[in-house]
């Protein structure tokens, strides 16, 4: 007979640290916060910061038409796909190892793409960013749920966290349009060296040296299926532009990803022994509804900066720098929503909250697709901008602090993973999706007559008009499922006591445990 297989783990494992307890163990708060921001904001940057160099990049390195959004979704795919991973890598080497390596990892990637000389070499460096950033951003989350003690102090934290997620895709493409025009598009990449080693420095004085909190081997079986299902999925979405929805190549490739997907969730449910997405965790309702809502947010965040950053370029013929300062007013209002954000959800609840803060970006998104050839900056750039900033700002500190409220911080890296894997495969699948769009509204206004700018600004149009419908699912998504603000505290207090009742009983075994 077989040898049976050892029981898998039903609960996670106890924390190194007292979350709180930082007081005690000599950690400077300051810094700590001050580590994972530079982290986080390195992390979103890079999500955005290629977009206004795209056009400057496809002409230097002489992309094939229609592969240029790789440079986007090979970054998006490697760190949606293995984040969860990233977070189980850091629980098996320690916080401050994994931090460290991620940080060198991502420094190293981002020199390699600033030589590149080849589209795929290119690619091949934003995929390693990608797999960097996937080990670095569940880190920040975890630190500061056992850095912070629960109350005001964790609420600002998370705010501030929140608020460098949100601001940081903004200011990557006026960075990105910064350094194209004054420099070289290959600057986007260097830009990096400075961050890391300044994320390094603090890294080595803020996050002490701890015991791995996990024995054994990662799931690697769970990450590579994953991964594969996101790959296969994108990969058939972005080839609909030359394959039709209903070919044999389409439909085999999207079943293909169904299939891993499938398989994916049989490998975690049923033979994982420490698999990388503990399913029962998504019973929780803030669990799931997070992540749900920031797969939407990201398919129209990234979409958006995405066409908008072309049209100003193709359409509109601004230059990189001109591109890149037009998102000033966006990082304005990103700032804005993130720092009222907080205020709002305690005054109006969480799903008051989100509503409006989701309709307002949709709203922004379809004031986008009324832009035309002859659109002034004040009314058709800078005003939907401010529109749809304020409510993504707003959005994603509200929708963080759901997904994490209650939440036992042994399982806050688990979250903060599916919290930014719904917000990275989102964009990447979104992404995906829009451009076929884009590029089939653009061929069909050039049949109809329409000039080359003419058609392409119709393309863009027809892709914000669709972003604004993600948005509008989204903000009924919050109206349907998000509890009313009573039941969410009612819902929170038994949370926090049972999570509490739990990490004693579970600290007390662990202690038992020890002392035999």
């Amino acid at each position: 007979m077989p040898e049976a297989a050892p029981p898998r783990a039903t609960a996670p494992p106890a924390p190194t640290s007292t979350p709180g307890d930082s007081h005690r163990t000599g950690v400077r708060p300051g810094l700590v916060l001050a580590t994972v921001s530079v982290c986080q904001l390195m992390v979103t940057l890079d999500a955005s910061i290629v977009n206004i160099a795209l056009p400057a990049m496809g002409e230097s390195l002489g992309f094939a038409d229609g592969s240029l959004p790789w440079v986007v979704n090979a970054y998006a795919l490697a760190f949606g796909g293995l984040l969860l991973l990233g977070g189980r890598i850091a629980d098996l080497v320690g916080h401050r190892r994994a931090l460290l390596s991620g940080l060198v990892l991502f420094g190293l990637a981002s020199v390699l793409g600033g030589f590149a000389q080849t589209p795929a070499q290119l690619v091949a460096a934003r995929a390693g960013q990608g797999v960097a950033a996937a080990v670095l951003a569940p880190i920040g989350l975890t630190l500061i749920m056992v850095t912070f003690a629960e109350g005001a102090a964790r609420a600002r934290a998370l705010g501030i966290w929140s608020m460098v997620t949100a601001g940081g895709s903004a200011l990557g493409v006026l960075l990105g349009g910064v350094l194209t025009d004054l420099l070289d598009w290959r600057w986007v990449f260097f830009v990096n060296a400075p961050i890391v080693l300044v994320g390094l420095l603090l890294a080595v004085r803020s996050v002490p040296v701890g015991r791995p909190s996990l024995t054994g081997r990662p799931d690697v079986p769970g990450a590579v299926l994953g991964t594969g299902a996101m790959t296969v999925l994108v990969y058939g979405l972005m080839e609909t532009d030359r394959h039709p929805w209903g070919s044999a190549r389409t439909l085999g490739t999207l079943g293909a990803a169904v299939l891993l997907g499938l398989l994916f969730l049989l490998w975690e449910a049923r033979f994982a022994r420490a698999p990388i997405v503990r399913l029962g965790v998504l019973r929780e309702r803030t669990a799931w509804l997070s992540s749900l809502l920031v797969t939407l947010l990201g398919a129209g965040m990234l979409a958006g900066f995405y066409f908008s950053s072309l049209f100003l370029q193709n359409v509109l013929g601004y230059g990189p720098l001109a591109a890149g300062a037009a998102f000033l007013p966006f990082c304005a209002g990103t700032a804005a929503g993130s720092m009222i954000a907080s205020r709002l959800t305690a005054r109006f609840g969480g799903r008051a909250t989100l509503t409006g803060a989701l309709l307002l970006s949709a709203l922004g998104m379809l004031w986008f697709g009324g832009l035309a050839l002859d659109s002034d900056y004040l009314t058709g750039f800078a005003g939907p901008s401010i529109v749809a900033s304020v409510g993504v700002g707003i959005c994603m500190v509200a929708n963080t602090a759901m997904g994490t409220s209650g939440v036992d911080p042994r399982e806050a890296g688990l979250v903060s993973g599916l919290l930014n894997a719904g917000r990275q495969c989102g964009g990447s699948i979104g992404l995906a999706v829009l451009s076929t769009l884009a590029v089939a509204a653009t061929r069909r206004a050039a049949t109809d007559g329409d000039t080359a700018r003419a058609a392409l600004a119709a393309g863009y149009d027809h892709a914000f008009v669709i972003t604004a419908g993600l948005l509008g699912v989204a903000a009924l998504v919050a109206v349907l499922f998000v509890p009313p603000r009573r039941t969410a505290e009612r819902s929170a207090r038994a949370s926090g006591s049972g999570s509490a009742s739990k990490s004693k009983s579970k600290s007390g075994t662990t202690e038992a445990s020890a002392r035999q």
